[in-house]
């Protein structure tokens, strides 16, 4: 693994993720089966956290297949914009609003940090930007991350934000300890960028990518705040949690409500909830 130059990181990017839709979509990727039943499932740290959407316009930034949109849009919200840069994902999200009979949501090809001046009549317009799950690794900017997030809501509005915590991206499985304990992967104050080639896919693991190229990028948990705050969001509360919704290391076990976890003690938190509201 070796530091690369930013200029690729959307190019290369893109392209994996493009390619991963269509395995997400296949027989070993995610379960849709709750959407088009009419109330599609939150992972269980978001259903717990995410409180009542009813009658809110939400921004979900970097919403792939657009299932956490359905769901939200499922639950009662006012409308519900979903924002990716990947054109096979965006089709596989429209697709799947429209076989579950949604008209309260919406669909908009952008990267994150171009959503401003792609969505230029929505500023102060949502109630809610919700954004999870393997999101800000991909991003260069954290400041423009947070002033796109400014940029969409309302004063009052609040961001939810769900991810893996930056302490646990320091490892990987390809350093190996004992006991099936992670190694190191990089250090934890420097923001790269970093290029690595992997091929597998976290939902498919009979899936080897072309596109296995990718450009990734370490934000210490301050600078995620220090971008927020910046951006004129205030904190309202943090959590993290010793669970993530894939499971990050081989010898992670999954818990009772479908969760990965360590598998004896909480050694290190493996993700990171907050709530951030607009001045």
């Amino acid at each position: 693994m070796a530091a690369s130059s930013t200029s690729d990181w959307r190019r290369l990017n893109q392209a994996n993720w493009d390619e991963r839709t269509a395995f997400h979509l296949g027989p070993r990727g995610y379960d849709l089966s709750s959407h088009r039943a009419g109330r599609g499932r939150l992972d269980a740290i978001v259903e717990a956290e995410i409180g009542d959407v009813s009658g809110l316009s939400i921004l979900h930034l970097q919403c792939h297949l657009g299932d956490d949109s359905v769901a939200l849009a499922q639950r009662g919200a006012k409308r519900v914009v979903g924002v990716d840069f990947s054109p096979p994902a965006l089709a596989a999200a429209r697709s799947l609003a429209a076989e579950c009979g949604l008209t309260n949501a919406r669909f908009v090809l952008s990267d994150v940090l171009a959503a401003p001046a792609v969505l230029p009549g929505e500023a102060g317009a949502f109630d809610l930007v919700f954004t999870s799950w393997g999101t800000i690794c991909w991003l260069p900017d954290l400041e423009a991350w947070a002033a796109a997030i400014a940029f969409a809501l309302r004063p009052g509005g609040a961001l939810y934000f769900a991810d893996m915590h930056p302490v646990a991206r320091v490892f990987d499985d390809g350093g190996a300890c004992a006991d099936g304990f992670p190694g190191w992967r990089f250090p934890y104050f420097e923001p790269g960028p970093w290029r690595l080639d992997d091929p597998a896919d976290y939902m498919d693991a009979e899936a080897r990518l072309t596109n296995s190229l990718t450009v990734e990028f370490q934000h210490p948990l301050a600078s995620i705040l220090a971008a927020l705050r910046g951006a004129g969001l205030g904190l309202d509360w943090l959590r993290e949690h010793p669970c993530l919704v894939w499971k990050p290391f081989a010898g992670c076990l999954r818990d009772a409500q479908g969760l990965w976890t360590w598998p004896d003690r909480p050694w290190l938190p493996l993700a990171l909830s907050l709530r951030a509201v607009k001045a």
